[in-house]
């Protein structure tokens, strides 16, 4: 079966299954997981900004997509032609639905299992205090944070953390003076590349707030990319009980 991937962590996924650079044809730019294998696979444009005539030309099999990810009149356009899966992950357990559903895809149900198993073993640590209230941001001029009704919140709250902003949805905007009600502020490495400088830049209007950076990845990857944060959630935690 010919793949092409329409996003980062599934594409991960995707190799983490076992499969090679033959099988998945096609991934978007910012497919960078696993470095060694992906540097071999045709990109097909960007999550948002598809090239539509080269994913035709390279003929898949299949096509697998996201809600939030891609864009739905691109992947609606794609679905005239070929067949598209388009996963939708809020929850962990979606999550492990998806990794239930590809490893019967690809007949690789023990595959799933494991990475199941090693998912769920990584919530099974000592949780961060609850009382800790957490402002987690995605991006900056506006600065956005994640709502209820997303993967990131789940994560959140998963490790103990009190998500500040979960009576909202989706991605809201909010102001630095919302953020005084918040214990903490995850600065999240993607999608905006928050750095060190925007630390030291947002502590001068937060001087009582606790401001770290945190691996977007580990926060937002579905699929198997759980599986290895076990180490690192488990600092986060003890860091900042």
């Amino acid at each position: 079966m010919k793949i092409i991937s329409l996003v980062p962590s599934i594409t991960e996924a995707l190799f983490d299954f076992g499969l090679t650079d033959e099988e998945v044809i096609g991934r978007t730019k910012f497919c960078i997981h696993p470095k060694n294998l992906v540097k071999n696979v045709e990109v097909i444009g960007g999550t948002k900004n598809l090239n539509i005539s080269k994913i035709k030309s390279l003929k898949p099999d299949l096509i697998i997509a996201n809600k939030e990810e891609n864009d739905k009149f691109q992947v609606e356009e794609l679905m005239n032609d070929f067949k598209v899966w388009v996963a939708d992950i809020e929850t962990l357990e979606d999550n492990q639905n998806f990794l239930i559903e590809l490893g019967s895809l690809l007949n690789k149900e023990e595959v799933a299992e494991n990475f199941n198993q090693k998912i769920n073993s990584v919530f099974n640590l000592k949780k961060a205090s609850a009382s800790k209230k957490v402002a987690y941001l995605i991006w900056k001029n506006p600065y956005m944070t994640v709502g209820s009704d997303t993967f990131i919140h789940e994560i959140i709250e998963k490790l103990g953390f009190e998500n500040l902003f979960k009576d909202q949805k989706r991605y809201p905007e909010i102001s630095v003076e919302e953020m005084k009600e918040a214990e903490m502020i995850f600065l999240s490495t993607e999608p905006f590349p928050f750095q060190q400088k925007h630390i030291e830049e947002l502590q001068k209007e937060l001087p009582h707030q606790k401001i770290i950076l945190v691996d977007g990845e580990a926060f937002s990857w579905y699929g198997t990319h759980l599986a290895n944060c076990s180490d690192y959630f488990q600092t986060l935690i003890s860091e900042n009980l």
